[in-house]
């Protein structure tokens, strides 16, 4: 009799335990673990940092361990995060052919996952790399941006990228304001969670569009913007091309003197990372 009353009581216990969560000490298990998602999340991060610093065969190096995770876990998004950020970085190098595939395998994993945000985000990648490599097609871009920003929620440096992107697209149509009303949208979203490495590549395109419409003293400023932004970052790379544009901007305006001192502070500075080539290249700008 005590062995069975002593098996009910424990029996009870445990249904309780299943019921109400019974006041057993052991903490909760967590119903997902996250830790190789969180290294991944760290290698993307740091891939990032390198490739705005112009470190792109590093970053790709990076984002070796990032994809490596991503298959362990087989986890769509990391997949997919992975993929956009190898894609870029390849398009950066000039590596267009490559980016695409990479860029397309991300689009159907999203696709096959039924993430309508990620899709979206992936096209706005493919839609920029569009952009950039046919000017003609910029209205169709547009078209298509706009409506991948539609399936993007919560995602803010994807949105900041679609309204950088529809901005190069007015640029390239000529259209001044409309081109930096977009452009400042990235710029908010970028400022607002100090993302100051972009929100400084946010006033260099504003700069740039400045310059073409020849708004020349504006185009300064917004430069002075974005070097202000990239030496809190420590951006070494990205103060290197705000002092060559300064240059290219006072040798628009016929001020030799004042484009030589940027040219030339462009050039240090790319030196000073070893850069020479880049160094280089600016210097060659000093001649007329």
């Amino acid at each position: 009799m005590r062995n069975r009353i002593s098996r009910t009581k424990v029996c009870l216990g445990l249904l309780g335990f299943v019921l109400i969560g019974g006041c057993s000490s052991a903490p909760k298990r967590p119903a997902a673990v996250f830790t190789v998602k969180n290294k991944v999340s760290t290698q993307l991060e740091l891939a990032h940092k390198e490739a705005d610093r112009g470190n792109y065969e590093q970053a790709l190096d990076l984002l070796e361990e990032a994809r490596r995770l991503s298959i362990s876990t087989d986890d769509p998004e990391l997949l997919i995060r992975e993929g956009l950020s190898r894609g870029n970085i390849l398009y950066a190098l000039g590596r267009t052919a490559e980016a695409d595939a990479v860029w397309d395998r991300a689009l159907a994993e999203a696709e096959l996952a039924g993430d309508a945000e990620l899709a979206g985000i992936v096209r706005i990648y493919k839609a920029r790399s569009r952009l950039l490599a046919d000017g003609a097609a910029a209205d169709t871009v547009k078209t298509e941006v706009h409506s991948a920003l539609a399936a993007i929620g919560s995602d803010k440096l994807s949105l900041a990228l679609g309204w950088t992107v529809i901005g190069l697209v007015e640029k390239e149509q000529g259209r001044w304001s409309e081109a930096e009303e977009a452009l400042r949208k990235a710029l908010v979203i970028h400022e607002q969670d100090n993302y100051l490495e972009q929100a400084a590549y946010d006033w260099f395109l504003i700069a740039s569009v400045r310059s073409i419409a020849g708004q020349y003293a504006g185009a300064l400023d917004a430069l002075g913007k974005a070097i202000g932004f990239d030496r809190r970052a420590e951006n070494t790379y990205g103060l290197g091309m705000d002092w060559r544009a300064q240059g290219d901007v006072y040798k628009k305006m016929g001020k030799s003197d004042e484009a030589g001192q940027a040219y030339r502070r462009s050039a240090a500075i790319f030196r000073s990372i070893f850069l020479e080539q880049e160094a280089l290249r600016v210097e060659s700008r000093l001649t007329p």
